[in-house]
């Protein structure tokens, strides 16, 4: 196993981490004050929130500077992101630090879009995450990552940054779920 797919396996170990450090601190131990509300589980899941979402950047980068890509990268980067992010989303909806809506439209792109990945693969095809998956990715790690810090320091000045850019990270995931049906619409079509 390379380095890259050894950083996507970290990434998935991750998740679990991220879990049990949301829902075994107590929101109610707050680090700074009570003004900035930011709890200990907070900053510890957004420190480990981090540490993974540069295990994504860096194992693309290993993987096209080093000539690692493989078929097992291919398929399991995108799903260590979308589970380390709706994990974080569906953690998040549950404390209603995001919008159940948007979670629930990028949460179906992505069953939608793993089925179309499914159906690709029966015919012999292997989907990497194009362009505007990317987008959709880093737009949900900035939003993800903004809302665990409960908007600091934008809450100062009343900016609900966070779900601005929860609701740009649901646009750029229908949007790219769209553009994966659309190149793959010939395989679902010989598949019905």
């Amino acid at each position: 196993m390379n380095l890259p797919n050894k950083l996507t396996c970290l990434r998935i170990l991750l998740v679990p981490v991220v879990v049990i450090i949301y829902l075994c601190i107590s929101p109610d131990f707050c680090v700074f004050s009570q003004t900035t509300g930011l709890a200990l589980r907070d900053i510890l899941a957004f420190l480990v929130f981090v540490g993974a979402s540069i295990t994504d950047m860096l194992d693309g980068q290993i993987a096209r500077r080093e000539n690692l890509i493989t078929s097992f990268g291919k398929f399991a980067d995108p799903i260590a992101d979308k589970m380390l992010v709706n994990t974080l989303l569906i953690l998040m909806v549950y404390t209603h630090q995001a919008n159940v809506v948007a979670v629930l439209l990028m949460i179906a792109r992505d069953l939608v879009v793993d089925g179309l990945r499914m159906i690709a693969s029966q015919h012999g095809k292997v989907v990497s995450a194009g362009m505007p998956g990317k987008v959709k990715t880093v737009l949900q790690m900035i939003a993800i990552a903004v809302l665990l810090l409960k908007n600091w320091p934008f809450a100062f000045f009343n900016l609900p940054l966070g779900s601005i850019l929860l609701w740009c990270a649901t646009i750029a995931s229908l949007y790219s779920g769209w553009i994966y049906f659309y190149k793959l619409r010939k395989y679902v079509l010989e598949s019905m």
